[in-house]
């Protein structure tokens, strides 16, 4: 893996010196596919998680008269931790064990050796712009997965505590501090790094057998999620000890 990453690097400092080498259309491409079509589910499920965390915490909060509180709580937990790592773990899950198969069943029938015979580099038509595309694409997924997380928390406000639309966005807007939300988005193009790099690392591993597209592919998914969930505990120690 360490070997692939050198390699990755290699070519992505390549391509970023020859601009006229970067697959434009491929790269808008995969933004569709593993961004666009994505915004349905990671809409569906941070609503639901924004839901149950409101629920929650509004349980509590009643019992000891902090109702307002529940903006504090939802605001800091959804665009810091809860709406990147969410996004993370379902693009993990949709889009990395697409790129693991996708790669898998090429090295099986046989057409990355044709690639290369042709003289077409499969850095260049392959890898790179699913990395560039999914780094592109995570931070505006976290962005709806921020609003919606944050609509259903809103409502749920508005349904158990009597806490008004008004009243939530003005105690929104002075106790959340923006650097929270752009903590949430810079998490994004790493996370992003990580579910490509290793979702492909794992479909160029591909033996010549279904079987192993198959195991290539959850290994692709549990490691994505690992390395995803161990970058965030990075970042929130970083984060933590640079009093951000």
């Amino acid at each position: 893996f360490v070997a692939f990453l050198g390699e990755l690097f290699t070519n992505n400092l390549h391509f970023l010196l020859s601009k006229k080498d970067i697959r434009y259309k491929e790269i808008f491409f995969e933004i569709n596919e593993s961004g666009v079509k994505a915004l349905g589910i990671v809409s569906v499920t941070a609503f639901l998680i924004g839901l149950v965390v409101a629920y929650q915490s509004a349980y509590q909060l009643r019992i000891y008269g902090a109702n307002i509180f529940i903006v504090d709580m939802l605001g800091l937990s959804l665009l810091r931790e809860l709406a990147p790592l969410i996004t993370a773990i379902i693009i993990a899950g949709r889009s990395g064990s697409a790129y693991t198969a996708q790669i898998g069943a090429m090295k099986i029938t046989q057409e990355l050796d044709a690639m290369k015979t042709m003289g077409f580099e499969p850095y260049k038509f392959l890898v790179i712009p699913r990395i560039a595309a999914l780094m592109i694409v995570m931070p505006i997924l976290i962005f709806v997965a921020d609003i919606m997380g944050i609509f259903s928390g809103m409502i749920i406000a508005h349904i158990d505590l009597n806490i008004s639309s008004n009243l939530f966005l003005d105690r929104f807007s002075e106790v959340i501090a923006a650097k929270h939300f752009v903590i949430g988005l810079i998490k994004g193009p790493f996370f992003a790094f990580l579910i490509a790099s290793i979702s492909i690392y794992r479909g160029l591993g591909v033996k010549n057998d279904t079987q192993s597209i198959g195991m290539n592919t959850t290994k692709s998914v549990v490691e994505s999620i690992f390395a995803v969930i161990m970058c965030d505990a990075l970042f929130s120690i970083i984060f933590t000890n640079l009093g951000i």
